[in-house]
């Protein structure tokens, strides 16, 4: 089972993903995690990346489709994964489209998590709120500023993944304002009619 998990920041993606994971036994895969690993590992796709980021750039699509194609090789990925967070531009769903026709593979299904942005402030101000009221620090991710700078980048960057999806008929809308079960049980008949079908 290969998926994409799209959705602004906030949306769930992770909570979800990490159900699926403990379901259905496959990896969930995060570009940034991938990265550090691959640089970690010193292989000639990481090695690359270093130079890069080590001189202060953005990692090119090339490279991330590259480590992206060596992850999808290892054992634990044979029986499919969950890419969260990637593709975040239409470059990149090309990109990744060849590079699965490539090996012979293609995407189950493209899941995407709709939400209402404006209640996903709402939600993100509310936790920060939470948390200085009980003392603890507050995640930078739920500063209300520098979350709405991530949705500005979302809605800008990544929101036009989604009807490159949908063209192709491989698109799943999910209402993701439900509670977290009724969205992974929307998740679960999604995924079943999907891959079964």
């Amino acid at each position: 089972m290969r998926l994409i998990f799209l959705g602004p920041p906030g949306a769930g993606k992770g909570t979800q993903a990490a159900r699926i994971v403990a379901k259905h036994g496959i990896p969930q895969l995060s570009t940034g995690d991938m990265l550090r690993a691959a640089v970690a590992a010193g292989t000639p796709v990481g090695q690359q990346a270093k130079a890069v980021m080590d001189a202060g750039g953005l990692v090119s699509d090339e490279i991330v489709i590259g480590i992206v194609a060596d992850r999808i090789e290892e054992p634990d990925a044979k029986k499919g994964f969950i890419l969260d967070g990637f593709p975040r531009t239409l470059a990149q769903a090309e990109a990744l489209d060849k590079m699965l026709e490539g090996k012979g593979l293609k995407l189950d299904a493209v899941l995407e998590l709709k939400v209402d942005q404006s209640k996903l402030v709402d939600r993100i101000v509310r936790r920060a709120e939470e948390a200085r009221a009980a003392g603890q620090p507050v995640r930078k991710d739920d500063d209300p500023e520098v979350f709405k700078t991530r949705l500005e980048a979302y809605n800008r960057d990544t929101a036009i993944v989604a009807p490159y999806y949908a063209k192709r008929g491989q698109l799943t809308e999910i209402d993701g304002m439900h509670p977290i079960d009724a969205v992974s049980a929307a998740i679960e008949s999604a995924l079943s009619e999907t891959v079964r079908g």
